[in-house]
């Protein structure tokens, strides 16, 4: 089983070339944004550590953390976003680093993949055999960011500003891919990569 993580910046329609991999390669996709906000959840391994550092004033009704509350606190303040970070960051790795394991012991797949937004900052690198960079033009990733999440040039552009550069992004990863145009081109390189 090959163990592939995918990054890119935001934009880069990383979400469809997730849906290629499980769709034509049966592959296992792992999310760790999704992953996250699961160890959050109640009695998850992230959930006490949460409220006992910002308190139940995060907390719905329900006793899950709301993380629109969570967030305004966490956004406005870095030292309190790095403590967030160090109480899920490991928790998400630990926990994909355990699924990879059970999935190597079933033998279901042949592909595993692992999407992360900060997957070289949180150094995925060493679990994966193979790190693939999802480009796509600066303008395209604004085309879709505008369409999909209603985002304006300005705040593309801030969010654009704090994440790796695309020479930086080339340099990390072994595989590129180019995302700029038409999705049957894009899944014709994830063939040629995969010798299909």
């Amino acid at each position: 089983m090959k163990v592939i993580g995918i990054t890119g910046g935001v934009g880069a329609g990383k979400s469809e070339i997730l849906k290629f991999f499980k769709e034509k390669y049966h592959a296992i996709v792992v999310e760790a944004d999704k992953v996250g906000h699961m160890l959050m959840e109640p009695g998850g391994a992230c959930y006490y550590s949460i409220v006992e550092k910002f308190g139940s004033s995060i907390l719905n009704g329900d006793q899950t953390i709301n993380r629109g509350k969570l967030g305004k606190i966490v956004f406005s303040d870095e030292a309190l976003l790095a403590e967030l970070n160090k109480i899920i960051h490991p928790r998400v790795k630990s926990h994909i680093v355990s699924e990879i394991a059970k999935e190597r012991a079933y033998h279901r797949t042949n592909y595993f993949v692992v999407e992360a937004a900060l997957l070289l900052e949180d150094h995925y690198d060493v679990i994966c055999d193979e790190v693939w960079y999802i480009h796509t033009d600066e303008n395209v990733r604004a085309e879709r960011l505008k369409e999909s999440r209603g985002y304006d040039d300005e705040k593309i552009a801030s969010i654009c500003a704090n994440q790796k550069s695309p020479e930086e992004f080339r340099c990390a990863c072994q595989v590129m891919i180019d995302n700029s145009g038409n999705l049957a081109d894009t899944q014709k390189q994830i063939d040629e990569q995969l010798g299909r």
